[in-house]
């Protein structure tokens, strides 16, 4: 989309997709050599030691309200990067395996619609 001005800070706006951010992580492994560590095996063991590190986050918190309005905004920006390295492993392995991670989505939301069916009133 396109760039806002909002109270003297410039804000951005973007839609990326997963086929643009798995492409951009093939790069970024490339550019390092890392492709060489790259196993499906060692990626999944990355992304269970990001998740990890996500729980962390909110292991001594208890309930959060939606929104997590009483957060410091440090510890928000700390979630959005502990997050955003979850779905980056798990784009990488989906890649890594061959897995076309916005086809078996789509599939799966068929699926669950028709395991759990909306109640009718």
């Amino acid at each position: 989309m396109g760039e806002e001005e909002e109270e003297g800070e410039e804000v951005k706006e973007m839609n990326v997709g997963l086929k643009d951010l798995s492409r951009k992580l093939e790069e970024f492994a490339k550019e390092r050599d890392w492709e060489q560590y790259h196993s499906p095996r060692n990626l999944l063991l990355a992304l269970v030691g990001e998740v990890g590190e996500l729980s962390e986050i909110f292991q001594w918190r208890g309930e959060v309200p939606k929104g997590l309005p009483n957060w410091e905004e440090s510890d928000k920006e700390h979630l959005g990067e502990e997050l955003s390295d979850v779905l980056l492993y798990l784009i990488r392995l989906a890649d890594i395996c061959g897995i076309d991670l916005g086809d078996a989505v789509t599939k799966k939301l068929v699926k669950n619609a028709i395991k759990y069916p909306p109640k009718l009133l």
